[in-house]
């Protein structure tokens, strides 16, 4: 336990920011499971809703210090290689 004021004040704000950081982590990866899942059986204009929304809540992660903005980049830059593979796909079929 703390032995100071400000140290329990400390440890009361890194565990707010922890459970604030795991819930946002949590709807990252729901996000991206729903966006592959759309991905694999739904149609290409499905998936490119489903991406907007994967890569709206992964900026938001951003600007509210949960992730890395190169993390971000790196994951909105695979999903986003994912979809255009599935529609160039659906072009040759």
């Amino acid at each position: 336990m703390p032995q100071h004021k400000s140290a329990a004040k400390a440890w009361r704000q890194s565990l707010n920011r922890r459970m604030r950081n795991k819930a946002m982590k949590t709807r990252i990866k729901n996000t991206v499971k729903k966006f592959l899942a759309t991905l694999e059986t739904g149609t290409v204009e499905e998936a490119e809703a489903a991406f907007r929304q994967a890569q709206s809540i992964i900026q938001r992660a951003v600007s509210k210090g949960t992730l890395h903005w190169r993390t971000a980049a790196r994951k909105i830059s695979r999903l986003s290689t994912r979809l255009e593979a599935k529609k160039s796909a659906g072009k040759e079929a």
